[in-house]
Protein backbone atom coordinates (compact mmCIF):
# COMPACT_ATOMS: atom_id res chain seq x y z
CA UNK A 1 0.00 0.00 0.00
CA UNK A 2 3.17 2.30 0.99
CA UNK A 3 4.62 1.75 -2.31
CA UNK A 4 1.60 2.04 -4.17
CA UNK A 5 1.17 5.86 -2.36
CA UNK A 6 4.69 6.26 -3.59
CA UNK A 7 4.09 5.48 -6.99
CA UNK A 8 0.60 7.70 -7.05
CA UNK A 9 2.44 10.58 -5.86
CA UNK A 10 5.53 10.02 -7.94
CA UNK A 11 3.33 9.75 -10.79
CA UNK A 12 1.45 12.98 -10.13
CA UNK A 13 4.53 15.25 -9.31
CA UNK A 14 6.25 13.57 -12.67
CA UNK A 15 2.80 15.24 -14.20
CA UNK A 16 2.92 18.72 -12.47
CA UNK A 17 6.08 19.20 -13.30
CA UNK A 18 5.40 18.32 -17.24
CA UNK A 19 2.68 20.10 -17.26
CA UNK A 20 4.48 23.25 -15.33
CA UNK A 21 7.47 23.15 -18.26
CA UNK A 22 4.98 22.54 -21.05
CA UNK A 23 2.89 25.57 -19.64
CA UNK A 24 6.33 27.52 -19.14
CA UNK A 25 7.06 27.64 -22.65
CA UNK A 26 3.59 27.38 -24.40
CA UNK A 27 2.65 31.03 -22.17
CA UNK A 28 6.03 32.46 -21.77
CA UNK A 29 8.68 32.10 -18.98
CA UNK A 30 7.60 33.25 -15.27
CA UNK A 31 4.17 34.26 -16.91
CA UNK A 32 2.91 30.21 -17.84
CA UNK A 33 4.45 29.04 -15.20
CA UNK A 34 2.53 31.73 -12.33
CA UNK A 35 -0.62 31.37 -14.77
CA UNK A 36 0.02 27.11 -14.81
CA UNK A 37 0.30 27.24 -10.72
CA UNK A 38 -3.02 29.06 -10.57
CA UNK A 39 -4.57 26.32 -12.60
CA UNK A 40 -3.15 23.37 -10.89
CA UNK A 41 -3.26 24.91 -7.59
CA UNK A 42 -5.83 27.85 -6.84
CA UNK A 43 -8.94 26.71 -8.90
CA UNK A 44 -12.33 26.85 -7.64
CA UNK A 45 -13.91 24.09 -5.40
CA UNK A 46 -17.34 25.60 -5.87
CA UNK A 47 -20.13 23.64 -4.41
CA UNK A 48 -22.56 21.26 -6.60
CA UNK A 49 -25.43 22.40 -8.92
CA UNK A 50 -28.53 23.28 -7.19
CA UNK A 51 -31.73 24.46 -7.60
CA UNK A 52 -32.42 28.16 -6.47
CA UNK A 53 -36.39 29.71 -5.67
CA UNK A 54 -37.22 33.01 -6.74
CA UNK A 55 -39.94 34.73 -4.74
CA UNK A 56 -43.23 34.21 -5.86
CA UNK A 57 -45.19 37.35 -6.86
CA UNK A 58 -49.14 37.70 -6.50
CA UNK A 59 -51.17 35.03 -7.86
CA UNK A 60 -53.69 37.28 -8.99
CA UNK A 61 -53.34 40.86 -10.76
CA UNK A 62 -53.75 43.77 -8.20
CA UNK A 63 -55.18 45.97 -10.66
CA UNK A 64 -55.42 45.58 -14.65
CA UNK A 65 -51.87 45.92 -17.06
CA UNK A 66 -52.70 48.88 -18.34
CA UNK A 67 -53.37 50.18 -15.00
CA UNK A 68 -49.96 49.42 -13.71
CA UNK A 69 -46.61 51.27 -13.93
CA UNK A 70 -45.13 49.15 -17.25
CA UNK A 71 -42.46 45.95 -15.99
CA UNK A 72 -39.01 47.21 -17.03
CA UNK A 73 -36.44 44.33 -18.67
CA UNK A 74 -32.97 45.96 -18.90
CA UNK A 75 -30.68 43.67 -20.92
CA UNK A 76 -26.90 44.46 -21.11
CA UNK A 77 -24.50 42.18 -23.33
CA UNK A 78 -21.04 42.32 -22.74
CA UNK A 79 -18.06 43.95 -25.30
CA UNK A 80 -20.63 43.28 -28.18
CA UNK A 81 -19.01 44.80 -31.05
CA UNK A 82 -20.80 47.08 -33.49
CA UNK A 83 -20.72 44.67 -36.34
CA UNK A 84 -22.14 42.28 -34.33
CA UNK A 85 -25.78 42.80 -35.05
CA UNK A 86 -27.42 42.38 -38.48
CA UNK A 87 -29.27 45.37 -37.45
CA UNK A 88 -26.51 47.34 -37.96
CA UNK A 89 -26.33 45.94 -41.69
CA UNK A 90 -23.42 43.79 -41.31
CA UNK A 91 -23.41 41.05 -38.85
CA UNK A 92 -20.90 38.09 -38.26
CA UNK A 93 -19.62 36.03 -40.97
CA UNK A 94 -20.47 38.99 -43.73
CA UNK A 95 -24.18 38.45 -42.30
CA UNK A 96 -24.55 34.79 -42.33
CA UNK A 97 -25.00 35.13 -39.17
CA UNK A 98 -28.14 37.17 -38.18
CA UNK A 99 -29.52 38.48 -35.22
CA UNK A 100 -33.37 38.35 -35.96
CA UNK A 101 -34.33 38.69 -31.94
CA UNK A 102 -32.03 41.27 -31.25
CA UNK A 103 -32.76 43.25 -34.38
CA UNK A 104 -36.66 42.90 -33.60
CA UNK A 105 -36.74 44.97 -30.18
CA UNK A 106 -35.73 48.05 -32.74
CA UNK A 107 -37.77 46.98 -35.68
CA UNK A 108 -41.03 46.58 -32.95
CA UNK A 109 -39.79 49.42 -30.91
CA UNK A 110 -36.90 52.44 -31.55
CA UNK A 111 -33.14 52.35 -32.15
CA UNK A 112 -30.97 55.44 -30.42
CA UNK A 113 -28.36 55.13 -33.49
CA UNK A 114 -26.29 57.56 -32.01
CA UNK A 115 -25.60 56.09 -28.41
CA UNK A 116 -22.26 56.27 -26.80
CA UNK A 117 -21.35 54.22 -23.30
CA UNK A 118 -20.59 55.59 -20.06
CA UNK A 119 -16.92 54.66 -20.56
CA UNK A 120 -14.86 52.40 -22.49
CA UNK A 121 -14.41 49.44 -20.58
CA UNK A 122 -17.34 47.56 -18.56
CA UNK A 123 -17.55 48.50 -14.73
CA UNK A 124 -17.60 52.69 -14.96
CA UNK A 125 -20.16 52.15 -17.96
CA UNK A 126 -22.35 49.92 -15.67
CA UNK A 127 -22.45 52.57 -12.76
CA UNK A 128 -23.53 55.04 -14.96
CA UNK A 129 -26.27 52.80 -16.56
CA UNK A 130 -27.19 52.23 -12.86
CA UNK A 131 -27.04 55.88 -11.29
CA UNK A 132 -27.91 57.84 -14.40
CA UNK A 133 -24.68 59.95 -13.77
CA UNK A 134 -20.44 60.32 -15.15
CA UNK A 135 -19.33 57.49 -13.07
CA UNK A 136 -16.27 59.72 -12.53
CA UNK A 137 -18.80 62.19 -10.80
CA UNK A 138 -18.60 59.79 -7.69
CA UNK A 139 -15.22 58.47 -8.38
CA UNK A 140 -16.09 54.92 -10.00
CA UNK A 141 -13.57 55.80 -12.92
CA UNK A 142 -11.94 52.38 -13.11
CA UNK A 143 -13.11 48.75 -13.30
CA UNK A 144 -12.49 46.55 -10.50
CA UNK A 145 -9.32 44.28 -11.11
CA UNK A 146 -7.66 42.39 -8.53
CA UNK A 147 -4.15 43.42 -7.49
CA UNK A 148 -2.24 40.05 -8.52
CA UNK A 149 -4.43 40.18 -11.88
CA UNK A 150 -3.27 43.51 -12.83
CA UNK A 151 0.27 42.34 -11.72
CA UNK A 152 0.60 39.69 -13.57
CA UNK A 153 -1.03 41.22 -16.77
CA UNK A 154 0.88 44.32 -16.85
CA UNK A 155 4.30 42.53 -16.33
CA UNK A 156 4.06 39.65 -18.64
CA UNK A 157 4.05 41.50 -21.84
CA UNK A 158 4.19 39.93 -25.14
CA UNK A 159 7.10 38.74 -27.48
CA UNK A 160 7.76 41.55 -30.09
CA UNK A 161 6.30 43.97 -28.30
CA UNK A 162 8.83 45.34 -25.95
CA UNK A 163 8.42 48.70 -27.54
CA UNK A 164 4.50 48.95 -26.40
CA UNK A 165 5.27 47.45 -22.77
CA UNK A 166 2.32 48.05 -20.38
CA UNK A 167 3.01 50.28 -17.47
CA UNK A 168 2.95 49.19 -14.49
CA UNK A 169 2.23 51.29 -10.83
CA UNK A 170 4.28 49.73 -8.29
CA UNK A 171 4.21 52.47 -6.01
CA UNK A 172 0.29 52.68 -5.95
CA UNK A 173 -0.53 49.22 -4.49
CA UNK A 174 -0.07 49.98 -0.68
CA UNK A 175 -3.36 52.36 -1.63
CA UNK A 176 -5.01 49.66 -2.82
CA UNK A 177 -8.24 48.54 -1.49
CA UNK A 178 -9.23 44.92 -1.95
CA UNK A 179 -10.62 43.75 -4.95
CA UNK A 180 -14.34 42.85 -3.28
CA UNK A 181 -14.21 46.27 -1.92
CA UNK A 182 -13.95 48.32 -5.07
CA UNK A 183 -17.52 48.93 -5.03
CA UNK A 184 -20.17 51.69 -6.16
CA UNK A 185 -20.46 53.61 -3.15
CA UNK A 186 -23.84 52.88 -1.33
CA UNK A 187 -24.55 56.98 -1.10
CA UNK A 188 -25.87 56.36 -4.92
CA UNK A 189 -29.37 55.74 -5.78
CA UNK A 190 -29.65 52.99 -8.39
CA UNK A 191 -32.47 52.09 -10.63
CA UNK A 192 -33.86 49.65 -8.65
CA UNK A 193 -33.38 52.20 -5.64
CA UNK A 194 -35.79 54.13 -7.31
CA UNK A 195 -37.98 51.46 -8.35
CA UNK A 196 -38.69 50.31 -4.91
CA UNK A 197 -40.54 53.37 -3.64
CA UNK A 198 -43.00 52.92 -6.48
CA UNK A 199 -43.74 49.64 -5.50
CA UNK A 200 -41.75 47.63 -8.30
CA UNK A 201 -39.83 43.96 -7.47
CA UNK A 202 -36.67 43.93 -8.77
CA UNK A 203 -34.16 41.28 -9.73
CA UNK A 204 -30.49 41.02 -10.96
CA UNK A 205 -29.34 38.50 -13.02
CA UNK A 206 -25.62 37.82 -14.01
CA UNK A 207 -22.68 40.30 -14.06
CA UNK A 208 -22.27 42.93 -11.70
CA UNK A 209 -19.09 44.31 -11.34
CA UNK A 210 -19.71 46.96 -8.83
CA UNK A 211 -18.34 45.33 -5.97
CA UNK A 212 -18.23 42.20 -4.61
CA UNK A 213 -18.32 42.56 -0.66
CA UNK A 214 -22.23 42.02 0.95
CA UNK A 215 -21.69 45.85 0.97
CA UNK A 216 -21.48 46.70 -2.55
CA UNK A 217 -23.62 43.66 -4.09
CA UNK A 218 -26.86 44.30 -5.95
CA UNK A 219 -28.99 43.65 -3.31
CA UNK A 220 -27.01 46.63 -1.22
CA UNK A 221 -28.16 48.64 -3.58
CA UNK A 222 -32.12 47.83 -3.86
CA UNK A 223 -32.93 44.50 -5.81
CA UNK A 224 -34.67 42.28 -3.63
CA UNK A 225 -33.19 39.24 -5.67
CA UNK A 226 -29.79 38.58 -6.78
CA UNK A 227 -28.12 35.43 -8.76
CA UNK A 228 -24.79 36.72 -9.79
CA UNK A 229 -21.57 35.53 -11.17
CA UNK A 230 -18.62 34.79 -8.60
CA UNK A 231 -16.46 36.97 -11.24
CA UNK A 232 -16.71 40.17 -13.70
CA UNK A 233 -15.34 37.50 -16.41
CA UNK A 234 -17.05 33.75 -15.80
CA UNK A 235 -16.22 30.28 -18.13
CA UNK A 236 -19.79 29.18 -20.23
CA UNK A 237 -19.02 25.78 -18.92
CA UNK A 238 -16.23 23.76 -17.90
CA UNK A 239 -12.92 23.31 -20.45
CA UNK A 240 -13.55 20.15 -20.26
CA UNK A 241 -16.99 19.70 -20.79
CA UNK A 242 -18.24 17.64 -23.92
CA UNK A 243 -21.23 20.16 -24.49
CA UNK A 244 -18.70 23.07 -25.15
CA UNK A 245 -16.09 24.14 -28.09
CA UNK A 246 -13.16 26.57 -26.72
CA UNK A 247 -11.22 28.98 -28.92
CA UNK A 248 -8.36 30.35 -27.07
CA UNK A 249 -6.43 33.51 -28.32
CA UNK A 250 -3.00 33.34 -29.41
CA UNK A 251 -1.89 36.62 -27.54
CA UNK A 252 -4.08 37.67 -24.70
CA UNK A 253 -2.71 38.17 -21.34
CA UNK A 254 -6.15 38.80 -19.65
CA UNK A 255 -7.36 35.29 -21.14
CA UNK A 256 -4.40 33.59 -20.35
CA UNK A 257 -5.71 34.28 -16.85
CA UNK A 258 -9.08 32.99 -17.38
CA UNK A 259 -7.84 29.96 -18.65
CA UNK A 260 -5.99 29.42 -16.48
CA UNK A 261 -8.27 29.93 -13.28
CA UNK A 262 -11.43 28.67 -14.95
CA UNK A 263 -13.72 30.93 -13.05
CA UNK A 264 -17.18 28.78 -12.86
CA UNK A 265 -20.03 29.45 -10.10
CA UNK A 266 -22.69 31.86 -9.18
CA UNK A 267 -24.28 33.15 -5.97
CA UNK A 268 -27.66 33.47 -5.41
CA UNK A 269 -28.22 36.72 -2.95
CA UNK A 270 -26.07 35.77 0.27
CA UNK A 271 -25.72 32.05 -0.20
CA UNK A 272 -23.11 29.89 -1.43
CA UNK A 273 -21.21 29.77 -4.60
CA UNK A 274 -22.23 26.43 -6.86
CA UNK A 275 -21.85 25.66 -10.13
CA UNK A 276 -24.88 25.93 -13.04
CA UNK A 277 -25.69 23.16 -14.49
CA UNK A 278 -26.02 24.26 -18.05
CA UNK A 279 -24.30 26.86 -20.35
CA UNK A 280 -24.04 30.34 -18.91
CA UNK A 281 -26.15 32.12 -21.41
CA UNK A 282 -28.63 29.39 -21.28
CA UNK A 283 -28.62 29.44 -17.83
CA UNK A 284 -29.22 33.01 -17.27
CA UNK A 285 -31.71 32.96 -19.48
CA UNK A 286 -33.65 29.64 -17.76
CA UNK A 287 -33.84 32.16 -14.39
CA UNK A 288 -35.17 35.32 -16.11
CA UNK A 289 -37.92 33.43 -17.48
CA UNK A 290 -38.42 32.28 -13.95
CA UNK A 291 -38.59 35.83 -12.73
CA UNK A 292 -40.82 36.98 -15.33
CA UNK A 293 -43.31 34.37 -14.93
CA UNK A 294 -43.46 34.47 -10.56
CA UNK A 295 -43.65 38.28 -11.06
CA UNK A 296 -46.43 38.73 -13.93
CA UNK A 297 -48.99 40.27 -11.36
CA UNK A 298 -46.97 43.58 -10.38
CA UNK A 299 -44.71 45.17 -11.87
CA UNK A 300 -40.94 44.38 -11.38
CA UNK A 301 -37.85 45.40 -12.92
CA UNK A 302 -35.29 42.58 -14.31
CA UNK A 303 -31.65 43.76 -15.22
CA UNK A 304 -30.29 40.90 -17.09
CA UNK A 305 -26.53 41.29 -17.71
CA UNK A 306 -25.40 38.70 -19.85
CA UNK A 307 -21.33 37.91 -19.57
CA UNK A 308 -21.65 37.28 -23.35
CA UNK A 309 -19.87 37.32 -25.67
CA UNK A 310 -17.25 38.54 -23.24
CA UNK A 311 -14.08 36.22 -23.57
CA UNK A 312 -13.58 33.61 -22.77
CA UNK A 313 -14.85 32.02 -26.53
CA UNK A 314 -16.79 28.90 -25.56
CA UNK A 315 -19.93 27.95 -27.41
CA UNK A 316 -21.72 25.10 -27.12
CA UNK A 317 -21.08 22.32 -29.69
CA UNK A 318 -25.06 22.96 -30.55
CA UNK A 319 -24.38 26.31 -31.93
CA UNK A 320 -20.74 25.34 -33.19
CA UNK A 321 -22.68 22.30 -35.54
CA UNK A 322 -25.11 24.97 -36.59
CA UNK A 323 -22.66 27.11 -38.52
CA UNK A 324 -20.12 24.11 -40.71
CA UNK A 325 -19.66 27.01 -43.30
CA UNK A 326 -16.99 29.26 -41.32
CA UNK A 327 -13.76 27.45 -41.11
CA UNK A 328 -11.94 29.49 -38.99
CA UNK A 329 -12.40 28.10 -35.50
CA UNK A 330 -12.37 31.42 -33.76
CA UNK A 331 -14.59 33.20 -35.55
CA UNK A 332 -17.00 30.18 -35.63
CA UNK A 333 -17.07 29.94 -32.16
CA UNK A 334 -17.75 33.38 -31.93
CA UNK A 335 -20.56 33.47 -34.24
CA UNK A 336 -22.22 30.26 -32.16
CA UNK A 337 -21.90 32.88 -29.10
CA UNK A 338 -23.84 35.66 -30.76
CA UNK A 339 -26.24 32.84 -31.76
CA UNK A 340 -26.60 31.59 -29.00
CA UNK A 341 -27.50 35.25 -27.58
CA UNK A 342 -29.78 36.03 -29.76
CA UNK A 343 -31.74 33.20 -29.40
CA UNK A 344 -31.82 33.44 -25.59
CA UNK A 345 -33.08 37.21 -25.64
CA UNK A 346 -36.07 35.81 -28.06
CA UNK A 347 -36.64 33.50 -25.19
CA UNK A 348 -37.10 36.09 -23.31
CA UNK A 349 -39.05 38.26 -25.94
CA UNK A 350 -41.10 35.65 -26.13
CA UNK A 351 -41.69 34.46 -22.34
CA UNK A 352 -43.01 37.96 -22.02
CA UNK A 353 -46.18 37.18 -24.56
CA UNK A 354 -46.85 34.33 -23.08
CA UNK A 355 -47.24 35.47 -19.89
CA UNK A 356 -49.52 37.97 -21.16
CA UNK A 357 -46.96 41.08 -20.32
CA UNK A 358 -45.62 42.13 -23.70
CA UNK A 359 -47.14 44.82 -24.54
CA UNK A 360 -46.46 47.01 -21.21
CA UNK A 361 -43.14 46.00 -20.65
CA UNK A 362 -40.38 48.29 -21.71
CA UNK A 363 -37.59 46.05 -22.78
CA UNK A 364 -33.69 48.20 -23.18
CA UNK A 365 -30.70 46.52 -24.72
CA UNK A 366 -27.04 47.71 -24.91
CA UNK A 367 -23.84 46.63 -24.63
CA UNK A 368 -21.37 48.36 -21.93
CA UNK A 369 -19.09 49.00 -24.31
CA UNK A 370 -17.35 47.80 -27.88
CA UNK A 371 -15.26 45.05 -28.74
CA UNK A 372 -11.83 44.24 -27.55
CA UNK A 373 -8.84 44.19 -29.62
CA UNK A 374 -6.91 41.59 -27.70
CA UNK A 375 -9.47 38.80 -29.77
CA UNK A 376 -8.41 36.90 -32.87
CA UNK A 377 -11.05 39.00 -34.90
CA UNK A 378 -10.83 42.00 -37.14
CA UNK A 379 -13.41 44.36 -37.95
CA UNK A 380 -15.77 43.87 -35.01
CA UNK A 381 -16.80 47.68 -34.68
CA UNK A 382 -16.32 48.26 -38.63
CA UNK A 383 -17.31 50.77 -39.99
CA UNK A 384 -16.39 52.61 -37.08
CA UNK A 385 -12.16 52.67 -35.47
CA UNK A 386 -10.94 51.66 -32.67
CA UNK A 387 -11.49 49.13 -29.78
CA UNK A 388 -12.78 48.78 -26.02
CA UNK A 389 -10.40 50.45 -23.83
CA UNK A 390 -10.31 53.12 -26.49
CA UNK A 391 -12.37 56.41 -26.77
CA UNK A 392 -12.61 56.13 -30.36
CA UNK A 393 -16.17 55.53 -32.06
CA UNK A 394 -15.40 51.51 -31.68
CA UNK A 395 -14.68 51.83 -28.18
CA UNK A 396 -17.99 53.53 -27.41
CA UNK A 397 -20.85 53.39 -29.82
CA UNK A 398 -23.23 50.83 -28.64
CA UNK A 399 -26.54 49.79 -29.60
CA UNK A 400 -29.25 51.48 -27.66
CA UNK A 401 -32.81 50.20 -28.63
CA UNK A 402 -36.19 50.47 -26.32
CA UNK A 403 -39.24 48.00 -27.03
CA UNK A 404 -42.31 48.75 -25.75
CA UNK A 405 -45.61 47.97 -27.42
CA UNK A 406 -47.93 50.15 -25.35
CA UNK A 407 -45.91 53.02 -24.77
CA UNK A 408 -43.27 53.63 -28.14
CA UNK A 409 -43.97 53.82 -31.99
CA UNK A 410 -42.43 51.02 -33.92
CA UNK A 411 -39.59 50.92 -36.16
CA UNK A 412 -37.93 54.35 -35.40
CA UNK A 413 -34.54 55.48 -35.47
CA UNK A 414 -33.41 58.53 -33.53
CA UNK A 415 -29.96 60.02 -34.70
CA UNK A 416 -29.47 62.61 -31.92
CA UNK A 417 -27.07 61.38 -29.34
CA UNK A 418 -28.15 59.62 -26.41
CA UNK A 419 -25.67 57.78 -23.58
CA UNK A 420 -25.81 55.44 -21.12
CA UNK A 421 -26.51 57.11 -18.37
CA UNK A 422 -30.13 58.44 -19.94
CA UNK A 423 -31.31 54.48 -19.43
CA UNK A 424 -32.03 55.85 -15.49
CA UNK A 425 -33.84 58.80 -16.60
CA UNK A 426 -35.84 57.35 -19.07
CA UNK A 427 -36.84 54.08 -16.63
CA UNK A 428 -37.90 56.63 -14.38
CA UNK A 429 -39.89 58.53 -16.81
CA UNK A 430 -41.67 55.14 -17.87
CA UNK A 431 -42.71 54.17 -14.37
CA UNK A 432 -43.58 57.68 -12.78
CA UNK A 433 -41.00 58.07 -10.62
CA UNK A 434 -39.07 61.44 -10.16
CA UNK A 435 -35.67 61.42 -10.59
CA UNK A 436 -33.76 62.51 -7.51
CA UNK A 437 -32.55 66.16 -6.51
CA UNK A 438 -30.39 66.27 -4.32
CA UNK A 439 -27.57 65.27 -7.10
CA UNK A 440 -26.54 66.42 -10.64
CA UNK A 441 -28.25 63.58 -13.23
CA UNK A 442 -26.82 63.92 -16.11
CA UNK A 443 -29.16 61.48 -17.78
CA UNK A 444 -32.25 62.61 -19.79
CA UNK A 445 -35.68 61.06 -20.75
CA UNK A 446 -35.09 59.83 -23.80
CA UNK A 447 -39.06 58.74 -23.95
CA UNK A 448 -40.13 62.23 -25.80
CA UNK A 449 -37.23 61.53 -28.40
CA UNK A 450 -38.81 57.78 -28.83
CA UNK A 451 -41.99 59.50 -29.72
CA UNK A 452 -41.22 62.51 -31.78
CA UNK A 453 -42.51 65.07 -29.58
CA UNK A 454 -39.25 65.98 -28.12
CA UNK A 455 -38.59 69.33 -28.33
CA UNK A 456 -35.11 69.70 -28.85
CA UNK A 457 -32.95 67.92 -31.75
CA UNK A 458 -30.90 65.83 -29.58
CA UNK A 459 -30.81 64.12 -26.03
CA UNK A 460 -26.73 65.49 -25.89
CA UNK A 461 -25.30 68.48 -27.47
CA UNK A 462 -22.03 67.71 -25.36
CA UNK A 463 -20.79 64.21 -24.19
CA UNK A 464 -17.62 63.92 -21.77
CA UNK A 465 -15.60 60.97 -20.84
CA UNK A 466 -12.35 60.67 -18.61
CA UNK A 467 -10.10 57.74 -17.66
CA UNK A 468 -7.01 58.94 -15.95
CA UNK A 469 -5.39 61.46 -18.26
CA UNK A 470 -7.33 60.70 -21.42
CA UNK A 471 -9.72 62.73 -21.78
CA UNK A 472 -12.44 63.07 -24.80
CA UNK A 473 -15.59 65.28 -25.41
CA UNK A 474 -18.12 65.31 -28.39
CA UNK A 475 -19.85 68.45 -28.94
CA UNK A 476 -22.29 68.44 -32.26
CA UNK A 477 -20.35 66.56 -34.77
CA UNK A 478 -16.87 67.52 -33.08
CA UNK A 479 -15.02 65.43 -31.16
CA UNK A 480 -11.86 65.73 -29.43
CA UNK A 481 -9.71 63.08 -27.43
CA UNK A 482 -6.51 64.33 -25.56
CA UNK A 483 -3.70 61.90 -24.62
CA UNK A 484 -0.65 61.75 -22.51
CA UNK A 485 0.94 58.82 -23.60
CA UNK A 486 0.96 59.47 -26.91
CA UNK A 487 0.97 63.10 -26.22
CA UNK A 488 -1.34 64.07 -29.17
CA UNK A 489 -4.63 65.76 -29.77
CA UNK A 490 -7.04 63.67 -32.08
CA UNK A 491 -9.68 66.08 -33.65
CA UNK A 492 -12.66 64.72 -35.74
CA UNK A 493 -15.61 66.04 -37.78
CA UNK A 494 -17.99 63.11 -37.31
CA UNK A 495 -20.42 64.10 -39.45
CA UNK A 496 -18.04 64.04 -42.72
CA UNK A 497 -15.84 61.45 -40.84
CA UNK A 498 -17.46 58.84 -38.78
CA UNK A 499 -14.93 56.54 -39.39
CA UNK A 500 -11.89 58.91 -38.01
CA UNK A 501 -9.61 58.54 -40.33
CA UNK A 502 -8.52 62.59 -40.63
CA UNK A 503 -7.36 63.84 -37.42
CA UNK A 504 -7.96 67.93 -37.81
CA UNK A 505 -6.42 69.05 -34.93
CA UNK A 506 -3.54 70.54 -36.71
CA UNK A 507 -6.37 72.66 -39.09
CA UNK A 508 -8.59 73.83 -36.05
CA UNK A 509 -6.04 75.07 -33.14
CA UNK A 510 -9.02 77.64 -32.49
CA UNK A 511 -11.54 74.87 -32.02
CA UNK A 512 -9.21 72.61 -29.82
CA UNK A 513 -8.36 75.25 -27.28
CA UNK A 514 -12.56 75.67 -26.81
CA UNK A 515 -12.79 72.03 -26.70
CA UNK A 516 -10.00 71.61 -24.21
CA UNK A 517 -11.14 74.67 -22.01
CA UNK A 518 -14.78 73.06 -22.18
CA UNK A 519 -13.35 69.63 -20.77
CA UNK A 520 -11.26 71.19 -18.12
CA UNK A 521 -14.16 72.66 -16.82
CA UNK A 522 -16.08 69.18 -16.64
CA UNK A 523 -12.77 67.81 -15.41
CA UNK A 524 -12.93 70.00 -12.45
CA UNK A 525 -16.28 68.66 -11.74
CA UNK A 526 -15.60 65.34 -10.78
CA UNK A 527 -14.72 63.56 -7.69
CA UNK A 528 -11.33 62.07 -7.45
CA UNK A 529 -10.96 58.34 -8.12
CA UNK A 530 -12.35 55.85 -4.92
CA UNK A 531 -8.68 53.90 -6.19
CA UNK A 532 -6.07 54.82 -8.07
CA UNK A 533 -5.23 53.04 -11.51
CA UNK A 534 -2.58 50.43 -10.76
CA UNK A 535 -1.06 50.16 -14.97
CA UNK A 536 -1.66 51.06 -18.27
CA UNK A 537 -2.09 49.06 -21.31
CA UNK A 538 -1.16 49.96 -24.86
CA UNK A 539 -4.08 49.26 -26.99
CA UNK A 540 -3.54 49.72 -31.57
CA UNK A 541 -6.41 51.75 -32.90
CA UNK A 542 -6.25 50.02 -36.03
CA UNK A 543 -4.77 46.41 -35.34
CA UNK A 544 -5.69 43.21 -33.01
CA UNK A 545 -2.86 42.17 -30.63
CA UNK A 546 -1.87 39.81 -32.32
CA UNK A 547 -0.50 41.58 -34.88
CA UNK A 548 3.37 42.76 -35.02
CA UNK A 549 3.55 47.07 -33.74
CA UNK A 550 5.00 48.62 -36.01
CA UNK A 551 6.08 52.34 -35.77
CA UNK A 552 4.21 54.24 -37.78
CA UNK A 553 1.08 52.29 -35.72
CA UNK A 554 -1.77 54.96 -34.05
CA UNK A 555 -2.24 53.76 -30.27
CA UNK A 556 -3.04 54.86 -26.73
CA UNK A 557 -2.62 53.49 -23.37
CA UNK A 558 -5.56 53.16 -21.01
CA UNK A 559 -5.25 53.29 -17.68
CA UNK A 560 -7.25 50.88 -15.34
Amino acid sequence: MKNQRIVKWTVLGVAVIATLVAGYQALGGRTGLALLGVKLFLRENNAPFRDIRWQQGPTTPAQALENRPPNIVLIVVDDLGYADLTLHGRGIAEGRVPTPNIDRIARDGVSFDTAYSGNATCAPSRAAIMTGRYATRFGFEFTPTPKAFMKLVMQSGAPGRESRAPIYHADREANQPRYEDMGLPTTEITIARLLKSRGYYSAHIGKWHLGDSPQFRSYAHGFDESLSHLHAASMYLPTDDPRVVNAIPKVNPVDRFLWAAEPWGVRFNDGEVFKPDRYMTDYLTDHALRVIESNRNRPFFLYLAYNAPHTPLQATREDYDALPFITDQTLRVYAAMIRSLDRNIGRVLQALRDQGVEQNTLVIFTSDNGAPHYIDLRDRNAPLRGWKATYFEGGIRVPLLMRWPAGLPADRRVSGMAAHFDIFATIAAAAGQPVPTDRPIDGVDLLPFARGTATTPSPHERLFWRTEDYLTMREGPWKLQVTQRPRKDWLYDLATDPGERSNLAAREPDRVVAMKTAINRFNAEQAKPIWESLGSAYVPIDKILADPPAADDEYVYFAN
